[in-house]
């Protein structure tokens, strides 16, 4: 979290109303927006760019509307001079980080008192000291703690039953840095390690990246950091799968690329690109993310990047694009048409196209894995993750099988190889449970898109829940207090129709209704409103990558894919608590293209500029 730059780069427009109507209207794409402060220590808001009269305007008197900060938009309404300053454009991580600084300047300020003056304003206003603004002073993390503790007990203060000083329209006079209070301190930021901070800097630099690593090194973690550095309207977040794509709030690839499933002729594929939807998000793209790039298909890869340089009419590699590629190519494997996987010129992964040696530019692989803290159980996994399996090994897992993992009355999640497994054990346990269901239907903005939403949200559109079902939470909701997605627990009642959910580290919570947005780079977008729940006795080992559970079962009897065993393993945070049944080493095996691929990966510095983390330099 850099707090110390007190500055953005964004599209601004600036209104000024009287009476309801736009007096004067000014919009620029590209500005630089900055705090300042003048020689009597008050904050300025100042507005600069090539084509433009730099504009100055005093943080008093101010309304932050921070409804769509995620998405790089706010807006500052300055009363005292009628004007109102529309940002837009702006990486969200940075304008989350521009907010915090706003919120912890007015308040420290209204807290001291003003310094007194020898000189008159007048003739400060005469001396045109008032006219000179310096940069704005650095916050520190340590600054924020204070400001949001201060901050926290006057809000307490003010909202007790016995307070009788909050008045009803209280929400309108409330100083505007209080009004983010709730938001910005409730995003607390992990500072990225330095091999996450050198794959930052080569895609902030503009380069092709793809960065790997193992499960639990923080790769989502990451490159949501790198999703909130850039401008959100040139840069296409993707994944290869709809769940991955919601996690990072984005399409999945198939659907950017607009070339349905990219089975038709390369003409035709380059036709259906030329819509003029498709066209328009092709044309404004600048930075193209891609998660789980280990299950894109290499053909499908190696369309796309051809119909990238002729819908653009460019012949750089992608078409200009800049590639940001995230995966592990040791877990899952893309799923393969028999008849495609058969044919001597498939090419399954993506690095084995020519596509894929023209437009990375720069490897790195994280290192150091965040998920498990015991070196005995990563060094099991690591071996696992390259489909070796020594007798020491076998032995420790096949000793699992005895061990009692449950406790609080929340039983370990069973990871399954295929969904029917899935489905026939949590309909069992629901089943024999006592009591009626309770239905929770989902609400989507468009029912004819059910069936793509139960996809893109990792929430069904009908849930079935009862006292004493085992669940799973589906969002992160209050990180401090472990409501976090993964999260297991059991109904314990139902309240105001809702379900009061018991989570194993003794926390009760309410569980509400949330909103799950996915938005196709056509521009519309669809939202399902749904309990965020799924029935946790049972769960799919795809759509358990990038979970951490506290408790697991893996059942490894109905392994069929290369990496689908080792994915299954690694969702568990420690041996402790983790028990496997059905082990054999002939359920855990590595593709042999991917061990040659990650063999060579430091080989080919010729072709790519490869940058081995977490080593020092000799």
């Amino acid at each position: 979290m850099d707090l110390n730059d007190a500055s953005l780069s964004c599209a601004i427009t600036l209104e000024w109303q009287k009476n309801g109507s736009i007096q004067r209207k000014v919009s620029h794409k590209s500005a630089l927006v900055s705090l300042k402060r003048n020689k009597i220590r008050d904050i300025f808001i100042e507005i600069a760019g090539d084509k433009f009269v730099t504009i100055n305007l005093k943080l008093k008197a101010v309304t932050i509307h921070n409804k769509f900060m995620a998405e790089g938009k706010t807006s500052i309404n300055f009363k005292e001079e009628n004007c109102i300053l529309f940002i837009s454009n702006a990486p969200s991580g940075k304008l989350m980080n521009f907010l915090k600084i706003i919120f912890v300047k007015m308040n420290e300020d209204s807290c001291k008192t003003p310094p007194s003056s020898k000189t008159s304003l007048r003739d400060q206003l005469l001396s045109g000291k008032l006219k000179t603004y310096d940069e704005i002073s650095p916050v520190t993390v340590n600054d924020l703690k204070k400001v949001t503790d201060r901050v926290a007990k006057v809000i307490e203060v003010n909202t007790s039953p016995t307070s009788r000083k909050r008045k009803l329209n209280d929400s309108s006079t409330t100083p505007p840095a209080k009004k983010l209070f709730r938001q910005l301190t409730s995003n607390t930021s992990i500072d990225l390690n330095p091999e996450q901070k050198r794959v930052l800097e080569a895609c902030v630099q503009g380069h092709n990246v793809f960065f790997t690593g193992s499960a639990g090194t923080g790769k989502s973690f990451l490159l949501k950091r790198i999703i909130a550095t850039l401008p959100p309207d040139v840069t296409i977040s993707t994944a290869s799968t709809g769940v991955a794509a919601c996690h990072i709030g984005g399409v999945t690839l198939h659907s950017f690329a607009g070339i349905g499933n990219g089975e038709g002729s390369i003409d035709r594929c380059v036709q259906l690109a030329s819509r003029p939807q498709v066209l328009s998000v092709w044309k404004k793209c600048k930075h193209l993310i891609i998660d789980e790039i280990s299950m894109v298909e290499g053909s499908f890869f190696e369309k796309i990047e051809e119909v990238a340089r002729r819908v653009r009419k460019n012949d750089k590699p992608f078409g200009g694009i800049q590639l940001i590629l995230c995966g592990d190519f040791l877990q899952l494997p893309p799923i393969i048409r028999r008849e495609l996987s058969n044919s001597q010129n498939n090419k399954k992964f993506c690095f084995q196209t020519k596509a894929w040696n023209q437009c990375v530019q720069s490897c790195f692989e994280l290192q150091k894995v965040h998920r498990q803290s015991d070196p005995e159980f990563v060094n099991i996994l690591n071996n696992l993750r390259i489909g070796r399996v020594t007798e020491e090994i076998e032995q420790r897992l096949l000793n699992t099988a005895k061990q009692k993992i449950d406790g609080d009355g929340i039983l370990a999640t069973k990871l399954c190889s295929l969904m029917q497994d899935v489905n026939t054990i949590n309909q069992q346990k629901l089943a024999s449970l006592p009591g009626e269901s309770k239905i929770f239907d989902a609400i989507d903005s468009d029912l004819s898109l059910t069936k793509q939403l139960d996809q893109q949200t990792p929430v069904p559109s009908k849930l079935e829940l009862k006292i004493g079902a085992q669940v799973m939470l589906m969002k992160n909701i209050h990180v401090a207090n472990g409501l976090v997605n993964g999260a297991r627990g059991i109904v314990i009642k139902f309240t105001d129709g809702l379900p009061l959910v018991k989570f194993k580290n003794n926390k009760e919570y309410l569980v509400k209704p949330e909103r799950w947005i996915v938005k196709p780079p056509s521009g519309n977008v669809f939202s399902r409103r749904q309990i965020p729940l799924r029935l946790a006795w049972a769960f799919s080992i795809h759509k358990s990558q990038g979970l951490t559970l506290d408790c697991a079962e893996v059942s490894l009897k109905s392994v069929f894919e290369a990496g689908q065993a080792y994915v299954a393993l690694s969702r568990a945070q420690s041996l402790e608590t983790l028990r496997v049944l059905d082990f054999s080493s002939q359920k855990v095996w590595a593709d042999r293209d991917v061990l040659l691929f990650y063999r060579n990966f430091r080989r080919r510095l010729k072709q790519l500029e490869i940058i081995p983390l977490g080593r020092k330099k000799l």
